[in-house]
């Protein structure tokens, strides 16, 4: 089973770097930048060509020296989840110094920031919600759901560090316990709630409604402290307290469907922000 990675692409002179968290430090995708540095059409040939070239570059990708190996690490691409080879900062440095191009330079200080953001994030927490709101600010959400998005980022971290706490290990035990507690106050899986809101790839809470964005938060806080108040420990038990977790929210949401006469649930979506920058997300689509 392929482990789910915490995907965050950056963003060099315009161009996409997907990079990965993996055991406290970013990973890279080495044909990304190998994309980036040489404007080559086919990254992926070009890299097999260096190596076969420069034969201290074979050894740095076999961990030789002061490197670690490059990792196979699990992204979504559209032929679903798939590893990608990635390299840590210490082996990109490395990868650039085998290629001759005019932006070797201006990438390594960007590299180097990068790195150094990371540090200061763990030292930090506040730095990286800070940079968050300014990346959702950047793109043209409301300030006033930007907060209740931050608030939910919160909240999930909350609840995902007591599932490790507790029992819960992989990918698709994080998953099926979401879906008990998007079941819950939805009545819909997280894909499910996906197809509702036409989206594909993209992170269903990004296209949430504020009174979505504060049930989910309701259902995600009340698990959590269900887990506590009860000691849950494995998955048997940790599913139950998604489910009564998701239920109290989902009770909420009917009640507030039977006040407004509307339903909570919208089909609306953030996917043409950019181009008509909404002041709110609307329950229908344009």
């Amino acid at each position: 089973m392929i482990e789910k990675q915490i995907v965050k692409p950056a963003l060099f002179e315009g161009k996409q770097i997907r990079k990965t968290l993996h055991e406290g430090e970013w990973w890279f995708v080495i044909v990304d930048v190998v994309a980036i540095l040489t404007d080559s059409a086919n990254p992926s040939g070009y890299l097999k060509d260096m190596r076969r070239r420069d034969t201290s570059l074979a050894e740095a990708f076999q961990g030789g020296g002061q490197f670690a190996p490059p990792l196979g690490l699990a992204f979504t691409t559209t032929g679903g989840r798939q590893k990608i080879l990635c390299w840590n900062s210490e082996g990109i440095f490395r990868l650039i110094q085998s290629i001759p191009s005019p932006k070797a330079e201006p990438f390594k200080r960007w590299l180097a920031r990068i790195g150094k953001e990371r540090i200061d994030e763990i030292e930090n927490p506040e730095l990286a919600m800070a940079r968050m709101q300014e990346l959702y600010e950047k793109k043209g959400y409301p300030k006033e759901w930007i907060d209740k998005r931050l608030r939910g980022i919160a909240v999930r971290q909350d609840l995902t560090g007591e599932w490790q706490d507790r029992g819960a290990r992989t990918s698709l035990e994080y998953a099926i316990l979401t879906n008990e507690i998007m079941q819950g106050a939805f009545g819909l899986k997280v894909d499910e709630y996906k197809q509702v809101k036409d989206l594909q790839r993209e992170n269903l809470r990004d296209h949430m409604t504020d009174i979505e964005l504060i049930l989910t938060m309701l259902a995600e806080a009340t698990t959590t402290e269900l887990h506590r108040d009860r000691d849950s420990q494995g998955m048997e038990p940790l599913a139950k307290d998604a489910r009564d977790g998701g239920a109290v929210a989902g009770r909420t949401r009917q009640d507030i469907e039977t006040q407004t006469g509307k339903p909570v649930i919208s089909d609306g979506n953030f996917k043409k922000l950019a181009a008509r920058k909404p002041k709110r997300l609307k329950a229908d689509k344009d």
